[in-house]
């Protein structure tokens, strides 16, 4: 079971999230704590992994890069939460949740570029992500327009693995 965050977390974490670029000195000053305790507090939150400090960008800002929302229909006989996991270690997705209504599952997934990464996620690597006939249907979103969304960019966004720069290297050849 989830243990609820303190008082102090829970102010600890508010300041971090408008913004993250203060110091332990100054946030510990704003929270009339010692640094020592804010940096302990901070720690204990990633140890636990119930704090990320990253970069975030705002992607109405972006015009490069495309969002998406898939709206998943899936049948996986209990495995949901497994089949969830391995689609959020796909490239392109900053989200995967297990949802009620009229899908399974939602997935963001942002990309630069056009339609071809998008395309690549819906009809190469969900399917192949499990065996055939647990990804039962989609539906694709592409977000037009956006208000107050910050995303940490996915991996395979701005970033050639090996397997990509083989494929590419090979293409140069031909």
């Amino acid at each position: 079971m989830r243990a609820a965050l303190d008082k102090i977390d829970r102010k600890l974490v508010k300041l971090l999230s408008n913004d993250a670029r203060e110091g332990a000195n100054q946030v510990a000053a704003r929270l009339e704590l010692s640094p020592p305790t804010v940096r302990a507090r901070l720690k204990s939150l990633i140890d636990q992994n119930l704090l990320k400090i990253a970069g975030l960008l705002n992607i109405a800002e972006r015009p490069e890069l495309t969002v998406a929302i898939l709206g998943i229909h899936a049948y996986a006989n209990g495995r949901l939460d497994e089949v969830a996991r391995k689609m959020s270690e796909l490239p392109f997705v900053t989200s995967v949740s297990i949802v009620t209504g009229r899908y399974d599952l939602i997935c963001e997934v942002m990309f630069e570029g056009d339609m071809d990464a998008l395309y690549r996620v819906t009809s190469e690597l969900l399917p192949a992500l499990v065996e055939p006939g647990v990804i039962r249907g989609s539906e694709t979103f592409v977000v037009m327009k956006s208000h107050n969304k910050w995303l940490n960019l996915p991996k395979g966004v701005w970033e050639i693995n090996s397997a990509e720069q083989s494929a590419e290297e090979t293409a140069m050849k031909v």
